[in-house]
């Protein structure tokens, strides 16, 4: 590929994930509108928006398989064309169960993206990992500037649904463009390097499932988190309408800023072990002054820096130390990884709608508790890497005493 078609196809992309960080929140964002529109409460809405992990489980295994088989262009139009369904459907479904149904295909749609733009990426070369990085980042500057909209459409008293159409239009100018751009051809060649980790035995049991129950913990406590903050924010702190989004808003931010200087860190040679442990302590410490504290600069604050922590890629840093432990099967162990995800994204919203039949409270108490349970699976991640150092160092020593002897 030339480079100005390399740019086109990565602007079309990105402008993907814009959408889609949108459409991981939308729903969230409108569930008070969406309450009156359906005539139910809150605690039903957030059952609908389980749907999406649900799409995401069930789709994630086999598009991997189809963009294999059939290319990475058909799963981004087909994604692009789910999510224009699910936008274009949502703010006219009066049926809960079609309303289901359409969560269920947002989520489908997000699988789509994964299997079709991740491989992508890496086929067309260059650094294809600051690429994924900034995957991340539009991500987030969709989470960004939706509060916002909806925001604007609340104060104004307009319709909710123009939240959902403006994606829609995005979406039909992207796939006008994106049917014209070229994509580079499908590598199929065959990886058979050894594990990069180092670890192995009981350490490398230990670690792989640390690692991949830190996907689900890592998943849980952003969702939970962008769904219920608006409502604990008006409820609980009592903020307006504008700062209870704008507390979203100021998440966003803080996982943009988060990407690029995870991603300045990494490069210059920080170890991925001490990045996701950091991370993740901070995070918690952001997450339990919002569920205990009152002062709203503080709070607001806090949720800057639990963006900043939490969503600033750290979830990708720990999908990275996984793949260095099984480089040859690196498919799988990607939608193992996800797969974990999606069974947040599919029972967090279930839990936190029984909880928020209780308090509010319990709902942010209860992401806290999570957050406590990726810090303890990250820490037994960076023990087990302190110990293969450790040991590492030990045969260093050894074998410059036999080399001492020898002379």
């Amino acid at each position: 590929m030339d480079k100005i078609s390399r740019r086109k196809l990565s602007l079309c992309l990105y402008l993907n994930y814009i959408v889609h960080g949108i459409g991981l929140i939308i729903l969230t964002q409108n569930m008070q509108e969406l309450g009156k529109f359906w005539h139910v409460p809150i605690a039903t809405v957030s059952y609908v928006i389980s749907g999406i992990g649900i799409g995401k489980l069930i789709a994630y295994f086999l598009f991997g398989y189809l963009s294999d088989r059939f290319g990475r262009k058909h799963m981004v139009l087909f994604g692009i064309l789910s999510y224009m369904i699910f936008f274009v459907g949502i703010p006219f479904t009066t049926n809960l169960v079609a309303a289901y149904g359409l969560a269920i295909l947002a989520g489908i749609a997000n699988s789509a993206f994964d299997a079709g733009t991740y491989p992508t990426f890496i086929e067309m070369g260059g650094n294809a990992g600051a690429s994924n990085v900034f995957i991340k980042a539009f991500m987030s500057l969709g989470e960004f500037i939706l509060p916002l909209i909806v925001a604007t459409l609340e104060t104004n008293s307009l319709w909710f649904g123009w939240s959902f159409i403006l994606p829609f239009i995005l979406l039909v100018i992207n796939l006008g463009i994106i049917r014209t751009v070229e994509f580079p051809k499908v590598n199929a060649a065959i990886e058979t390097q050894q594990s990069e980790s180092g670890l192995h035995g009981i350490k490398k049991v230990i670690s792989a499932v640390a690692l991949s129950m830190y996907g689900y913990t890592s998943m849980a406590v952003m969702i939970l988190f962008t769904q219920w903050i608006t409502v604990f924010a008006q409820h609980k702190l009592h903020m307006s309408v504008i700062m209870s989004h704008g507390l979203l808003s100021l998440y966003s931010i803080g996982s943009i800023m988060g990407v690029v200087v995870t991603f300045i860190i990494l490069k210059v040679g920080v170890a991925e072990e001490k990045v996701l442990l950091t991370s993740t302590l901070i995070s918690l410490l952001a997450l339990f002054s919002i569920s205990t504290l009152t002062n709203q600069i503080i709070v607001s604050a806090a949720a800057w820096i639990f963006g900043f922590t939490a969503a600033g890629g750290v979830l990708q840093v720990a999908l990275n130390l996984l793949l260095k432990m099984f480089p040859v099967h690196k498919g799988v162990i990607t939608g193992l990884y996800m797969t974990f995800g999606s069974i947040a994204t599919f029972t967090v919203p279930i839990v936190t709608g029984w909880l928020a039949s209780t308090s509010i409270q319990s709902v942010i108490n209860f992401d806290v508790m999570i957050g406590i349970l990726g810090a303890a699976l990250s820490l037994a991640t960076i023990l087990c890497a302190q110990r293969k150092a450790a040991t590492q160092l030990a045969r260093i020593d050894m074998a410059g005493i036999n080399s001492n002897k020898n002379k």
